[in-house]
């Protein structure tokens, strides 16, 4: 009596699989699209900022920039470092206070088990 052995297919086999390309790319893509959207929220936030200061009138935050410069004009280059200094630790916090905000869109939705993209 011969017993019949059989093999797991391969599709069936535990093997890790790399990453294909545009499955790379479309990671990346969505990383760098969560920066940049990241980078424009700080920006707006400082924007804000000015509009407050300035009573959230078009000409108070016209004011309030035109001070801002005059005075970074006419500072010299130690206060020019300290006030680079500051912006760099504002955009920081900001920044991370976003991301924390944001950290559920930092990696792209996953696909549904079972689901195959087949381009």
């Amino acid at each position: 009596m011969a017993t019949r052995t059989s093999q797991p297919p391969i599709a069936q086999t535990n093997r890790r699989r790399l990453p294909d390309g545009r499955t790379l790319l479309y990671f990346y893509l969505h990383l760098v699209g969560f920066i940049v959207t990241t980078l424009l929220l700080t920006w707006g936030l400082f924007a804000l900022f000015f509009l407050a200061l300035g009573g959230f009138s078009l000409d108070g935050f016209m004011i309030q920039l035109g001070n801002l410069t005059s005075r970074y004009i006419a500072a010299s280059p130690d206060r020019v470092a300290s006030f680079k200094h500051i912006f760099v630790a504002a955009h920081l916090i900001l920044s991370a206070g976003l991301i924390v905000l944001r950290h559920h869109r930092i990696l792209p939705p996953a696909l549904a088990n079972g689901s195959h993209d087949h381009g």
